[in-house]
């Protein structure tokens, strides 16, 4: 049965001293499990391989850290410069691309930055720089984070110039959306996680389908080199079954308010 923690890096090393030998612990992002697709994909893979998986529910730069340190056994992150240099460090066999969806703008259905007038992504952007209005950060580094932080980047903006508007949260995508609605502000989220919400307000998606917004799932088994207690043939496994037709018949076939929110793209 597939068990779920939301824990920190030194929280979990705890666990890891009671894993069983057919349970393997795998790290994955909020947005991966706020969505849904957890629920919707996992029980089958434990069902498929007779395994016990250990998810692990935490932001792209704490699943790495936590890979990093050997206390799970593969990740499935969202932020491909940080996966390349995974691997280019050793801590990874190699990367192996298994989804995507995409990321979207939430904000007041007033839109007083107007950007759903917005030609481009970094036009939304560019309007949201030059209107006094609250902006929700995941401020976690995660890979939404830090696809936040690359558009800033590219528009040549420090957020921080909202002051007191530019919340910074810490926290993981639903409790950022939680955030967003209270201040009626808005942010950056992947549409899976925001269609999947329950606690919408008066938010509403103000920007999508910018090619920058592709959002790219990757599943990182972590080096036996590094750690050899990894369960290198059980996560073999598992990679297996995640680039197998029944998982993109699984993956493909994910609705949310009728629509399609993952894309199989496994290479």
């Amino acid at each position: 049965m597939i068990r779920i923690l939301f824990a920190s890096a030194v929280l979990f090393f705890v666990q890891i001293n009671t894993a069983t030998a057919n349970q393997v612990r795998l790290a994955v992002t909020s947005s991966f499990h706020n969505s849904g697709l957890s629920d919707h994909l996992i029980p089958h893979v434990e069902t498929d391989l007779k395994l016990d998986i250990q998810l692990v529910v935490v932001g792209t730069g704490q699943a790495i850290k936590l890979g990093q340190n050997g206390d799970v056994d593969a990740i499935l992150v969202h932020s491909k410069p940080d996966e390349e240099e995974f691997v280019k460090t050793g801590f990874a066999k190699h990367r192996r691309q298994i989804m995507f969806n995409e990321y979207v703008i939430l904000g007041p259905s007033t839109d007083p930055a107007n950007i759903r007038l917005a030609n481009s992504l970094l036009d939304a952007f560019r309007r949201l720089s030059k209107v006094k209005t609250n902006f929700v950060s995941r401020g976690d580094l995660s890979g939404t984070h830090k696809k936040e932080i690359e558009i800033w980047k590219k528009i040549n903006f420090k957020p921080e110039k909202y002051g007191k508007n530019y919340l910074s949260v810490g926290s993981n995508m639903g409790k950022a959306i939680n955030i967003a609605v209270a201040f009626n502000a808005y942010i950056l989220s992947d549409k899976a996680t925001w269609l999947n919400h329950k606690n919408k307000g008066n938010l509403i998606i103000q920007f999508e389908g910018d090619q920058l917004l592709h959002n790219q799932y990757s599943f990182l088994p972590i080096s036996k080199k590094r750690h050899s207690h990894i369960k290198s043939k059980l996560v073999e496994k598992i990679e297996d079954w995640l680039v197998s037709e029944k998982s993109k018949n699984l993956i493909n076939s994910y609705i949310i308010e009728n629509k399609q929110v993952f894309t199989f793209n496994a290479n």
